[in-house]
């Protein structure tokens, strides 16, 4: 459905257009339209692809969506693909934006999402100064209030980490804190996913060869790389301390087995002396001066006692007990 349609000159809205009124105004000098489109139908592409003379491949790519994270050129226009993250209730969706950016028009197309830049078109709209210098400026916005999107959910992560490290040493909590790690690990993914891809394709926008429609907003657009920089470290840095955290728990668990396997053994080792005396004098030999004294049964009923003690003190001087 089409979310807007409006004319942009010299960084002032100019009018708000029906689609059949986007051709009047792509001509004119010093003036750019700017389209959004949520779960755009067939038919709207269509009628994009004609007014916009958008790339078949490219057009193609936004129909059918599930695309991973990328910036490829045609001709004098650029198509780009972002993936929306958003958090719904403890599970992370991702949807995704395609956005086609020529010397006059922006076109977003956004699929499976909630997300709204309804924020972004205002915060250009309040620096006309910047958004004078056309659709690159556009580009830029929506690209950063993507990535920016990504650092809540960043935050969100790692206090769900932290919170999971301050359990790993209470007993018992072993398999609980392992499938929450797990968990984890999947939440991650897709962000890796949406960063790490992004963060290769960025470099084109600034420095080297840059598309002559991201031009004058070269430096805005290293910006948004250095941003992706920094998302993908702590991506890093969250996966390598969910492993460790994986090791450690399974590292405390061993520990705890180890412990319970150690009390076990203690005490079969004192009913073992136990059980030695019992089997010896229980052996029905007729010859056996203990079964003829009067102080016999006490007297070793006091020997298993008193050993077994003497073996239990040993363990547990030794914290085996």
């Amino acid at each position: 459905m089409l979310i807007n349609c409006v004319a942009y000159q010299d960084g002032a809205r100019l009018a708000d257009l029906q689609t059949s009124e986007i051709s009047d105004y792509l001509d004119k000098p010093e003036c750019f339209v700017w389209v959004a489109l949520r779960d755009a139908t067939d038919a709207e592409l269509d009628e994009m692809r004609l007014e916009f003379n958008l790339h078949e491949l490219a057009v193609e790519d936004a129909r059918h969506g599930h695309q991973r994270p990328k910036i490829e050129e045609y001709g004098n226009s650029l198509f780009v693909v972002l993936h929306l993250i958003e958090l719904v209730g403890d599970e992370l969706n991702v949807g995704e934006v395609a956005i086609f950016v020529g010397p006059n028009y922006v076109l977003s197309v956004r699929n499976r999402s909630k997300q709204n830049f309804l924020g972004v078109r205002e915060r250009c709209e309040r620096e006309p100064h910047l958004l004078r210098q056309g659709p690159g400026f556009v580009l830029y916005a929506l690209m950063d209030a993507v990535v920016d999107r990504y650092f809540p959910i960043m935050d969100l992560i790692e206090n769900e980490l932290e919170a999971i490290e301050d359990r790993i040493f209470d007993k018992g909590a072993g398999r609980a804190n392992i499938e929450q790690l797990y968990r984890l690990k999947r939440k991650v993914a897709p962000l890796k996913h949406a960063v790490g891809s992004l963060l290769q394709f960025a470099g084109k926008l600034h420095g080297g060869r840059v598309p002559a429609v991201c031009i004058p907003t070269e430096a805005y657009f290293r910006d948004v790389g250095d941003h992706l920089a920094r998302i993908q470290a702590s991506v890093d840095n969250i996966r390598e301390t969910i492993s460790t955290a994986i090791a450690v728990n399974l590292s405390v668990t061993t520990i705890e087995e180890s412990e319970v396997t150690k009390r076990l053994a203690a005490w079969a080792g004192i009913f073992a002396v136990a059980t030695a005396f019992a089997g010896i004098w229980g052996m029905n030999f007729e010859f056996m001066p203990e079964l003829k004294l009067k102080w016999g049964y006490p007297a070793a009923l006091g020997l298993i006692v008193s050993t077994c003690a003497v073996v239990w003190w040993r363990f547990r001087r030794a914290k085996w007990l």
